[in-house]
């Protein structure tokens, strides 16, 4: 296993920089070993609704996991707010870091995952591919 840690820095969108650093590094098979920081901004996508809800800030981000490759990142997260209430769902773009957030991401050399269309869900799910 390869492992990675990046710090995000205010006013960075936290999904399009994870899904950007799984590209540079050409990640075929990471995912989130841990995460801590603040957003300015949470975008989350709730279980069941079709559209992502913006949440103002600042919030804690209490964590995120996930899997990224080259073709994008599947994450979901848990934030909470300045009252004190704690959500969590599918993390899309626009969750706004705040003052950082602080990631450790790992890769698996002998993976490759990706995102094929399942007709049963309508998603684009994930296929894992061994990698001689």
């Amino acid at each position: 296993m390869k492992t990675y840690a990046l710090r995000l820095e205010p006013g960075q969108d936290l999904r399009l920089n994870l899904e950007a650093f799984a590209q540079q590094q050409a990640i075929a098979a990471g995912f989130v070993l841990t995460a801590v920081g603040s957003l300015r901004v949470a975008t989350l996508r709730f279980a069941g609704r079709a559209v992502a809800t913006a949440i103002d800030g600042p919030c804690e981000l209490l964590s995120l996991s996930g899997l990224l490759s080259a073709q994008g990142a599947h994450l979901h997260g848990a934030i909470a707010c300045t009252d004190g209430r704690v959500l969590g769902g599918h993390i899309a773009l626009g969750c706004i870091i705040y003052t950082t957030a602080e990631i450790v991401m790992g890769d698996c050399p002998n993976l490759c995952f990706r995102r094929e269309l399942d007709p049963q869900t309508g998603y684009r799910e994930l296929a894992i591919d061994t990698q001689a």
